[in-house]
């Protein structure tokens, strides 16, 4: 009993009030936040090298092989991977805010809710996988490469289940700022997933369904790995499996639902440019210019996605304490830092405009092509390093359904217009499809929830989050046994 309340004491260190100076303040406030934030970026790189280092060994397979690996990875899993990520999101509020209310017992429930509705949500998805020839076929991929695809999608299943049982707990541990176990496992699965790659593509010759095991192998892994950590060094937030985890599923599902859309309107919002600029005149050279920015935007936001996650929860935590004040500090503290990072990444890519792209290829017209979109790509980077941590506000606040219409506007009534409008009638090809969304929708967005951001009542908001706290909660067992 001794232990658990240390344990009690030690998890809500992050929500003690400080009398200290200003400075003093954003020191601490800044060790809650990069308590967070640190082990965050290294875990997200992690699993994101897993899908680098995988396609690397299927390269090596031929040019069919590689292709499919990439496209039933990036089209198919990624498409459902972006949805279930975004549902279980929902757990940085429910969670969040029930941590900083010192509810702690909910925590086990909610996470067990969200299993239940992301499990549901996975063998909705299933034809997807099923289906994915016939689909990649419509959207113009060839017979080899979309029948392969097919084949990997299906070996990828395990994959596709192991989205709804490991984000639940990856959002439960960070909701309660015990991050660090996720980045050490998510080390040991880059590892794992390495080795599973070079013994079943090479050893094993299981060419390019050894690549798509791998990754069921290494995911799952981390799963697993959590779920060890939670049943054993959690004893406060899981109190074991509970019959509660089935009251209320019908509203956690549509707070689920707005999480889900409001992650995904975005991440299909870039997809669309990619595709789009595959209909553009000298598509090849564009789109391998575009993929190189992309993927360096891609390494980068793993850095504000973590301020995302990390900015949402020290919300949350500070709004389940009533602590609006320290909300609002919390969310000055992250948009600051964030920023600085932006900047400085940004003014690196403006430097180095003619010469990053050397990292993925020395042929002079796609080289050239890219030194024209550097420009953009640094903007990019900047409006990113602000954007998704006020969508973190959005999420440790509730406001996911707002913020799912908010997207919906900018990036597909105005972005998405303004893109076709600058790419083709202005004939400006790329530039002209990226400048466009980028001004008309990105910009928009961060302009739209800046506004909402300044003029919130956090007062008010903490008592939404208690309010919400005493609708979704049910009582502690403990507690009723003690009365």
């Amino acid at each position: 009993m001794g232990s658990g309340n240390r344990d009690g004491d030690h998890l809500n260190e992050a929500l003690l009030p400080s009398d200290k100076d200003e400075d003093s303040k954003i020191w601490i406030e800044s060790k809650k936040l990069w308590r967070i934030v640190g082990p965050a970026i290294f875990s997200r790189i992690a699993s994101y090298s897993m899908n680098i280092i995988t396609q690397a060994f299927a390269g090596h397979l031929g040019d069919v092989p590689l292709a499919s690996i990439s496209i039933a990875n990036t089209v198919i899993v990624g498409f459902n991977f972006g949805l279930l990520l975004g549902m279980a999101s929902t757990l940085e509020t429910l969670c969040g805010q029930a941590f900083g209310a010192r509810r702690y017992h909910m925590l086990g429930i909610y996470m067990q809710r969200s299993w239940i509705v992301l499990f549901l949500c996975c063998f909705l998805m299933l034809p997807f996988y099923v289906f994915a020839s016939p689909i990649l076929k419509w959207v113009g991929q060839p017979d080899e490469v979309a029948e392969e695809s097919q084949v990997v999608a299906m070996w990828l299943l395990p994959l596709h289940f192991s989205f709804a049982f490991l984000f639940p707990l990856q959002r439960f541990l960070q909701s309660q700022l015990k991050n660090q176990v996720i980045a050490w496992v998510s080390l040991v699965a880059l590892g794992i997933n390495g080795f599973a790659c070079w013994l079943f593509i090479y050893i094993l010759d299981y060419g390019v369904i050894g690549a798509a095991i791998a990754l069921d192998i290494s995911w799952w892994f981390m799963g697993f790995s959590l779920l060890v950590y939670v049943l054993f060094r959690c004893p406060l937030t899981w109190t074991g499996f509970s019959i509660q985890a089935f009251n209320g599923l019908w509203e956690f599902l549509k707070l689920s639902a707005a999480s889900g859309l409001m992650l995904c309107l975005e991440n299909w919002y870039y997809r669309i440019l990619i595709l789009m600029t595959g209909y553009l005149k000298n598509a090849t050279i564009a789109v391998d210019a575009l993929s190189i920015c992309m993927s360096i935007n891609g390494w980068e936001m793993m850095i504000p996605l973590s301020f995302f996650a990390a900015t949402g929860v020290r919300v949350a935590n500070e709004l389940g304490a009533g602590n609006g004040k320290g909300a609002k500090f919390a969310t000055k503290v992250s948009i600051v830092q964030s920023t600085i990072i932006g900047i400085i990444i940004c003014a690196i890519i403006v430097v180095l405009h003619n010469k990053f792209a050397l990292i993925f290829t020395t042929t002079t017209n796609v080289l050239q092509e890219v030194d024209k979109l550097a420009v953009l790509l640094g903007v990019t980077i900047l409006l990113n390093s602000i954007q998704p941590v006020l969508s973190g506000v959005a999420v440790g606040s509730g406001w996911q359904s707002i913020i799912a219409y908010v997207n919906l506007g900018c990036y597909y009534i105005t972005g998405l217009p303004l893109g076709i409008l600058m790419g083709w009638v202005f004939k400006l090809g790329v530039k002209g499809i990226w400048g466009g969304m980028i001004f008309g929708g990105t910009v928009v967005q961060t302009v739209i929830l800046s506004i909402i951001t300044i003029k919130t009542d956090w007062e008010k908001e903490a008592e939404i989050a208690r309010d919400r706290i005493d609708r979704w909660s049910s009582p502690n067992p403990d507690d009723e046994a003690k009365t």
